[in-house]
């Protein structure tokens, strides 16, 4: 977990078809306004389960810097005082590029509170 993923409190976990999924504990070092969990925490939350998912995407492969070129988030509602979820997909992996849409959820996965798409530059050393 990158500082900023130990400083928010995210843990990793796997759901029961073994993809890799984030949690977000909510408390106070995560709200915004009153009532709700705080936008870039939920951005940040996005782009650690893209990041941790195409690491995992790379499998063996370690020597590959992982370099944002684009970040997009979208917030569809509010997230309320409640842990929060995130889970990614690596939608292209290629030699020097790679895209990964992730999702944030709460009780339903079906019902997103935000959206996030990633473009990726590899480095390979």
């Amino acid at each position: 977990m990158p500082p900023y993923g130990e400083a928010l409190g995210i843990e990793a976990g796997r759901d029961a078809d073994g993809r890799l999924v984030l949690t977000l504990p909510f408390g106070e070092h995560v709200r915004g306004r009153p009532g709700f969990l705080h936008g870039g925490a939920i951005a940040g939350l996005l782009e650690i389960a893209a990041f941790a998912t195409l690491r995992e995407a790379l499998g063996e492969e370690r020597d590959v810097a992982i370099k944002p070129i684009t970040v997009t988030a979208d917030f569809m509602r509010g997230g309320h005082e409640r842990p929060t979820f995130a889970a990614a997909t690596v939608t292209r992996l290629g030699r020097r590029i790679a895209n990964v849409e992730g999702f944030a959820w709460q009780e339903d996965e079906a019902r997103p509170i935000a959206a996030a798409r990633l473009n990726m530059l590899l480095e390979r050393r």
